[in-house]
Parts: C-alpha cells; structure tokens; sequence
C-alpha cells in the first residue's frame, strides 16, 4: 500500500505556487586542478560508475562517441588517482551515445550495455569471454530508435535484470527491454513502449510513491511535451502483463530540459529534483511533505559561460549544504563549461569557477573522492576539445 506521502504527491501533481527565482551572485575562486583519466579517442560521452572488480573502488565506462569505441577505466586508488587509469576497450560500435555497468546474467560480475545513434541505432552488450570482451547486439533494438539513455532493474520479478531504454528524434520513446529466462538469448529480450518521446536526456530510476518499486524520473527536451516527468511503476505483476506506467507532471513543462540529477537539496529528509534547463539555468523541484513540488529558479550569471547540459547534487565544501555543479555545452572562446554553486544558509547562491575557460561541450557528472581527502571530487567528459575522461580535485580540504 502507498504512503500516504505518495498518495498525496500523486494527487496534488502540479498544485503549487509560480516558480520563486533565487539570486546567484559571482563569487571569487580558483579554477580546480584537472586531471586526465584518458584523452586518447575522440568524443567521450558520458561517466558511469560501478565496482567491476570488485576491489570497493567506483570504476569508470564511457562511451566514445566519435572514437567509436566503449571503455572502462580502472580505478587504480589513491596513490595514483591523479595518472591516466588503467583502460580496456570492451567494445567498438559507431555513434555510441551511453554506456552502463549491469550484470545481466546474473553471475555476480559486471558487463557494460552501450546505446548508439546515428546511423547506428543499437543497444549492445558487452561481456567478458575467457580472453576477450564479446559485443552482441540486442535484436529487438537494432535500428528501430537513436538510444540515449539505458538504465538496469528488476521491472517484471523474473529472469534477472531488465533495462529501462529511452531515445531521441523520429520515433522517440521511453521504454524497457523484458530479459528472458535466459540472458544470452538476445532474439528472446522483447522491447515494450511506455511513453513516446521527442529527446529525453535523463532516465533515472527512483521510488517517487515509496511503494518498493522503482519508477523512472525523466526529461524530455524536445517535442510537444517536454520537461520534468515521472512515470509510476505499477508493479512487477502488472510488467509481466505489460500495463501502461501513469504519467505525473514534477515542472519546467515547455522548456527545454537537459540532464537533471536527483538529491535533497534543502536538508528535509526529501528527495528533490534539480535539473539543467536551457539557455542557461537551474531548475529545482522542492518535494513537499504535503505532496507536490515547490519549483525554483537559479538564474545563472551566464555571461561567460556556455549553454546548460548538466547539473550534480553534492555538498562541495564540507559545510553540510548540498551545493551544485553545473556543467555546459558551446562554451566557445573564454567561455565556462563546469562551475559550482555554493548553497548558503541565508543568501543568494554563490557561483564559483571550477574548470576555468578549458573544455567547449561537458557532459554528465560523478561526485566521488578520488584522493582520499573526504571531499568530493567531480569526475566527468569533455567531448570537442578533446580532454577527454578528466576528473576535477576538490581543494575545499
């Protein structure tokens, strides 16, 4: 049985008041030091994380999309965080777009899944045989929707791991693929649509109803209906009937909403939605106890800086306050493409540099402390000038 939370949340969908704009004021600071994980293909796409040797250290895979190839980057510790990591292609497939750690078989190790575009339009899985990566294409897959995003749960109780998949452009849609009795029987994996789509940038799975199942928060950027949404997941029972998923409204709705991250951004115990929304700004969508959200404005100082792609819940300075990163695309000349915001207890947001005029078009971030030093560092890509798989030193410790 839902909450009453979640009832609450559900019913009251967009009740609240006219989104409130926050005061950001440029504050001093010093770029962080940038350091170089791999920049030896073309067109890094991408961070995610995951053990894959199972050493209790967050490894790395990356799409590359230009390059062509699927990688995954050891993280090699402390000690030699700040040195190119350890590499293994495990896969070359064109106009790679994402790529994910999942265990699909369900044999306690970790493969990659990989979605293309272009004139691609695949979702491929990668997996380790005795001496080499081996790439299969899922069939049901292949070249029916440019794949953006892919994301790995249990939707129906059976079979293992299914994947939540989600695309761009003509045909658009969000979707999942139902896993087999079987795993490596790939002509068995059958795609399932839930909601057609025009460009969606994030697919996150969370429990939005706190009813023990995962939904999927997701944006939508382009098309008749974009912004922030989620879709409720009815049930393991009603997946393995292939039941519609409700649609529920969270904000920014018309606007062109990039990659959005999920955290509680104000310290009362509730997940919230913060979200990159061209041309340059951050949307937060405040959970409230009484259900509904309370959505915000942070106008960004975007006089030098490139256009919103990415933002990252991740309390920066060790005061206890969830601040953001914030990352960007066409940041031509002089121009920022990753900065952090500093919450405060009382006054306007504080947007410092992090990354300095270095990098044209960022992409998603990791928080995650490499060097042993109890602060976040940000781990992310840089796809046109070429810096590749970088990661950023926190200097606040």
């Amino acid at each position: 049985m839902k909450s009453m939370l979640s009832v609450l949340a559900i019913s009251a969908g967009l009740a609240h008041a006219e989104p409130l704009s926050l005061e950001v004021i440029s504050a001093p600071g010093t770029a962080w030091k940038r350091h170089t994980i791999d920049n030896t293909s073309r067109g890094a796409d991408g961070v995610k994380l995951g053990d894959i040797n199972h050493d209790g250290l967050q490894d790395i895979v990356t799409g590359w999309e230009e390059g062509g190839v699927v990688r995954v980057y050891v993280n090699p510790g402390i000690a030699k965080a700040r040195e190119p990591w350890p590499q293994t292609t495990v896969g070359k497939v064109k106009s790679v777009e994402e790529a994910i750690f999942a265990d699909l078989d369900g044999d306690g190790k970790l493969e990659v899944i990989s979605g293309t575009e272009g004139k691609d339009c695949k979702i491929y899985w990668h997996r380790p045989t005795n001496d080499a990566w081996k790439t299969e294409v899922f069939p049901a897959t292949a070249g029916t929707q440019m794949w953006m995003q892919v994301a790995a749960l249990d939707l129906d109780g059976q079979h293992g791991v299914d994947l939540l998949v989600a695309s761009k452009s003509k045909g658009a849609a969000i979707g999942w693929l139902q896993s087999p009795a079987k795993a490596d029987d790939l002509n068995a994996w059958s795609y399932h649509k839930l909601r057609d789509a025009g460009w969606i940038m994030s697919v996150t799975p969370d429990d939005m109803d706190a009813d023990g199942d995962l939904d999927a928060v997701f944006t939508d950027r382009k098309g008749e209906r974009t912004g922030v949404f989620w879709l409720e997941n009815p049930g393991a029972a009603a997946n393995r009937d292939h039941a519609a998923w409700k649609e529920h409204a969270i904000g920014a709705l018309g606007k062109q909403v990039m990659f959005a991250d999920i955290g509680d951004v104000n310290g009362d115990g509730l997940a919230d939605i913060a979200a990159a929304v061209k041309p340059v700004e951050i949307v937060l969508f405040l959970r409230q106890k009484e259900g509904g959200w309370r959505e915000q404005i942070l106008m960004l100082d975007g006089a030098n800086l490139g256009d919103a792609k990415a933002v990252k819940i991740a309390d920066l300075n060790g005061d206890q306050l969830p601040d953001l990163a914030f990352t960007c695309e066409n940041a031509k000349g002089e121009r920022e493409g990753i900065l952090w915001l500093e919450q405060q207890r009382s006054g306007p947001w504080k947007q410092h540099t992090l990354g300095g005029p270095q990098g044209l078009k960022y992409d998603l971030m990791q928080s995650l402390d490499l060097d042993g030093d109890a602060d976040l560092d940000i781990i992310t890509c840089e796809e046109r000038d070429q810096l590749g798989v970088v990661w950023y030193e926190n200097p606040h410790r």
